[in-house]
């Protein structure tokens, strides 16, 4: 009888066990703007970080406070987009809310040495980066004090890996000249001669494989681009669009919008780059483009990227917490 009692004491523990619910991590996403709850002109820094602890930070530009900026905590691994200035990070912030939203007091002049450079040699990050920016990122690095064997290649079609995080890279209809405040002077002058800035290649947009299952396509600058059907959509199937729209220097919101609803057909977005002060007061600026956009995706919920506040997504990409 006790050996019974004790048996089916373990089944009953067995039962509970198996019927417990299955725990699902989730990708944490947090964006690193000029102003705290906000999405203002100049943010473009994102912050990724998988259920494995591994974080990674895309396209710093000017709104982080150079490398020791508190808010970038641990960093495994700095992604970037294109050379420009306000991606690379020609200049930065002071401090957090300097300025207002509309205006940030970006004037922490960085060049020659690019805030992303400060960046991965203050933290020891790794980079991936695709086409001649490798060499040009590598030499910033460098100049930073840090170790330039940290920028590491990796071409369209390839994958490559920064802790649990998966990462290939996909094509970008944009330019990808480095401004001459980052060149040295001599060779600046010479190209400013003829109208030239130095080409390093094409731009990098991102697919990111997170360990929880979730696919992310950072579009970087791009334009509407057949590879967001052929390769986003179809072949590594992602499920959230972080889609630059703000216009001129990228897709529009109307351009944008066509992207997300004809070809990636995510299940979320989240706009980025729209130059413009988006929020106040956390809020959508009604008539601003980055309202626009949102009201022109259909069948998913488009999430404004309001800095320092973290939004937690599962396998496909459904916002569990933040949002």
């Amino acid at each position: 009888m006790k050996n019974f009692t004790v048996f089916a004491a373990a089944i009953v523990a067995l039962s509970g066990i198996a019927a417990a619910p299955a725990y699902s991590a989730n990708v944490k996403v947090t964006p690193l703007g000029s102003h705290d709850g906000e999405f203002c002109r100049r943010d473009r820094a994102m912050l990724f970080e998988d259920p494995d602890g591994t974080r990674i930070l895309y396209d710093p530009g000017m709104t982080i406070a150079g490398g020791t900026d508190p808010r970038l905590g641990k960093l495994d691994g700095v992604l970037l987009s294109s050379v420009h200035i306000d991606h690379l990070g020609g200049f930065a912030i002071p401090s957090v809310n300097a300025g207002t939203c509309g205006s940030p007091a970006t004037k922490v002049k960085k060049m020659p040495i690019s805030n992303t450079a400060e960046i991965v040699a203050k933290t020891g990050a790794a980079m991936l980066a695709g086409g001649e920016m490798t060499s040009f990122l590598r030499a910033q690095v460098k100049a930073a004090g840090g170790n330039p064997k940290k920028v590491n290649v990796l071409r369209f079609g390839g994958e490559g890996k920064i802790g649990g995080v998966r990462v290939a890279i996909v094509p970008v209809n944009h330019s990808n000249g480095v401004g001459p405040g980052f060149l040295n002077k001599a060779l600046a002058d010479e190209l400013k001669k003829d109208g030239l800035t130095a080409y390093v290649g094409p731009d990098n947009g991102f697919i990111l494989t997170f360990t929880n299952g979730l696919v992310v396509y950072l579009s970087g600058d791009s334009g509407i681009a057949p590879d967001q059907d052929v390769t986003v959509r179809r072949f590594y199937k992602a499920k959230l669009a972080v889609i630059h729209a703000g216009g001129v220097y990228t897709s529009g919101p109307k351009e944008a919008a066509f992207s997300i609803n004809e070809l990636i057909k995510p299940n979320a977005a989240i706009p980025q780059h729209m130059n413009e002060e988006a929020t106040k007061g956390g809020k959508l600026v009604p008539g601003s483009n980055t309202a626009k956009f949102a009201s022109l995706v259909t069948g998913i919920p488009v999430y404004v990227p309001r800095s320092g506040k973290t939004m937690e997504f599962d396998a496909n990409a459904k916002c569990m917490s933040g949002c």
